[in-house]
């Protein structure tokens, strides 16, 4: 095979691994998967498609305004515990503070770079920053490193924030699912008490609000959850109601 021709081909199936990683990140908007299995699955398919020593993930805490390592495919115990970056600050917090990608040929010459005993200790060295944001608004960092000077290409760094902004939305999407499901969490258990808190009032012939302290001494004594003692009241009083 003439060497051009090989050379298409292999284009040609790197383009084609390209299209499935994007996919795969695209159809994880609507995973209604929860929020780490969904941060790991991005830093894996990142890791595949750019053939990355390490990828990594941070999302952005608003009330501190620091970046904290959420998500990585590395085994690394000295990148995993980095600590938290301010936005502004190190490479990555100037990709959140002014919304664009940043790439470094190595990052052992780069004096923005925060982290330097972490990088020669895992043998880091070109690194291609991109902004996870929503509707112009930074909500975390993607990170890719090589083990050698790599240039980015336009291309590259094309898909990476392809990557970045399909994650961002899946991302957004999984926090508003918990913040549904925790909404829904919350006016179950207080059903269950309210429940539980009658139950009791009755039974033991004491105020409501007697019963609900009666529960929540119990609660703290035994070291359950409201839930489990208002789960537990609610059982023996349906126990007695077949027995009898």
């Amino acid at each position: 095979m003439p060497a051009g021709a090989r050379k298409s081909r292999e284009h040609y199936g790197v383009y084609l691994k390209q299209i499935e990683a994007l996919s795969k990140v695209a159809s994880l908007i609507t995973s209604g998967l929860y929020l780490d299995e969904l941060l790991r699955l991005v830093v894996q398919v990142t890791a595949e498609i750019m053939h990355s020593k390490i990828s990594s993930l941070m999302l952005l805490d608003p009330v501190k305004q620091e970046l904290v390592v959420r998500a990585t495919q590395s085994v690394s115990e000295a990148y995993n515990k980095k600590p938290n970056i301010k936005v502004g600050e190190g490479i990555a917090g100037l990709v959140a503070k002014e919304n664009r990608p940043i790439c470094v040929l190595d990052v052992k010459d780069d004096t923005r770079y925060l982290n330097q005993d972490v990088v020669r200790k895992e043998g880091l060295c070109s690194l291609a920053s991109v902004p996870l944001a929503v509707k112009g608004k930074v909500i975390g960092v993607l990170n890719c490193y090589t083990s050698k000077k790599h240039v980015f290409t336009k291309t590259e760094l094309g898909i990476l924030t392809a990557v970045a902004n399909q994650a961002a939305v899946a991302i957004e999407n999984a926090e508003l699912d918990l913040k549904v499901r925790s909404a829904e969490e919350a006016l179950t258990i207080r059903k269950l008490v309210e429940r539980a808190k009658d139950i009791l009032s009755q039974d033991a012939n004491v105020l409501p609000s007697e019963a609900y302290r009666l529960m929540q001494k119990q609660s703290m004594d035994m070291r359950k959850s409201m839930r489990e003692i208002a789960e537990a009241i609610i059982l023996a009083r349906e126990i007695r109601s077949k027995n009898h």
